[in-house]
């Protein structure tokens, strides 16, 4: 015999109390403030009819958030086991045009899934839990226009608090844009400003790293897959350190690969997240592009790097800014558009050892985008060979 809102019989070793998640180093909120899984009757919490949910195919954020409006978590997993059609005008619309066949899809897969065996990959896994309306649900999505029906976490989400800016940009950046992200993610967090990114290789790491060399206000990362499935598989340790220095989210459930759909559906989210958006490089149809989309969506202002005419990268953000965004050359331009004073910063040593004044005209001349030793002897008026000499030293120093 099934339990109640389990479409097939429980194993035998969840025979036993219902799993209730206990704090764990690193996952959900402090002071014990996690979702409760069992109350006396025993029922599984929304969370987990959630979580089962949204492992269904081609369940979306729009499809989750429109079934659950009607009835809950609960009662729309109920209504699966039983087979039971949706006749609600905004469930019709978010199925689409081959919703019918979806259903089906839909009915035979509940018939496969224990919400208790779900519930107890979260709890084993230690990751902090909420549906939406829920009490432990962050306040700054609760509100959004699409907000996730289901976020799953690893660190603190209380320290999404106080200004946030998202940084993004493209994977395929120069030496420059990674430069600037750094800079950005490090001198804002400096000054108060949480860092909101995705976690990429690229533009969106570099901003993260910076965020993390200073340290003192925590870093916001959301993820395009499952918190178990790093992506991409580089950045494991960047994952981990933000992770435990802020928070680490996603609404994908446990074991979810990185499906192409889900990073706009990321995006979304690192839009909603954001008081202001700054897009350091970005190609005139990269996935920064969708983010922008969803900031504008929510009122969010955008703010862009200006970059090269023939940097290919910098195309997208070259475009934003004959549309008439704000440009940023520093921290400071971030800090005026949300009325923040730079006051307080404090000088930081980035670890490199100061240049030889000898070698600083040289270091001046490269300038922020990829330079030749022609273009450099150009503009120096120095001979080849003391450029060159000097290129060396300069690149053993790490500049």
């Amino acid at each position: 015999m099934s339990r109640p809102g389990t479409c097939r019989p429980t194993v035998a070793h969840h025979v036993g109390p219902t799993p209730t998640p206990t704090p764990a180093p690193a996952a959900g909120g402090t002071d014990g403030e996690f979702v409760v899984a069992a109350g006396r009757s025993g029922e599984l919490p929304a969370e987990a009819y959630a979580t089962c949910l949204a492992t269904l195919p081609g369940m979306g954020p729009a499809r989750l958030a429109a079934v659950v409006q009607v009835e809950g978590p609960k009662g729309a997993w109920e209504r699966l086991c039983r087979r039971r059609p949706w006749t609600e005008p905004e469930v019709l619309t978010a199925l689409g045009s081959r919703g019918a066949r979806l259903l089906e899809r839909w009915y035979g897969r509940a018939q496969e899934i224990d919400p208790l065996a779900e519930w107890q990959r979260v709890v084993d896994a230690g990751v902090g839990v909420a549906a939406l309306g829920s009490p432990a649900y962050p306040p700054a999505l609760a509100d959004d226009i699409e907000p996730p029906g289901i976020l799953y976490w690893f660190g603190s989400p209380e320290v999404i608090t106080g200004p946030r800016v998202a940084i993004v940009g493209t994977r395929r950046c120069s030496q420059a844009g990674l430069g600037v992200a750094l800079e950005l993610g490090r001198d804002l967090t400096a000054s108060g400003v949480s860092i909101v990114s995705g976690l990429a290789a690229g533009i969106d790491g570099a901003a993260h790293r910076g965020a993390l060399m200073d340290g003192s206000t925590p870093p916001i990362g959301v993820a395009g897959s499952g918190l178990d499935v790093v992506y991409p598989p580089g950045q494991t340790v960047l994952w981990g350190e933000v992770a435990e220095a802020g928070v680490l989210l996603s609404e994908a459930p446990l074991g979810r690969p990185p499906e192409r759909w889900r990073f706009p559906a990321r995006n979304r989210i690192i839009a909603a997240l954001a008081d202001l958006v700054v897009v350091v490089e970005s190609h005139a149809r990269g996935g920064s592009m969708h983010t922008v989309d969803e900031a504008d969506a929510r009122g969010v202002d955008v703010l862009a790097v200006p970059g090269s005419v023939r940097n290919p990268s910098a195309a997208g953000t070259n475009a934003l800014l004959v549309e008439g965004r704000a440009p940023v050359t520093s921290a400071d331009d971030v800090l005026g558009a949300l009325d923040l004073q730079p006051a307080g910063r404090r000088t930081r040593d980035d670890g490199r050892t100061a240049p030889d004044p000898a070698d600083q005209p040289v270091l001046d001349a490269l300038g922020w985008q990829p330079s030749t030793l022609d273009q450099v002897v150009l503009r120096t008026g120095l001979p080849v060979p003391s450029v060159a000499l000097a290129l060396g030293r300069l690149e053993e120093l790490g500049w």
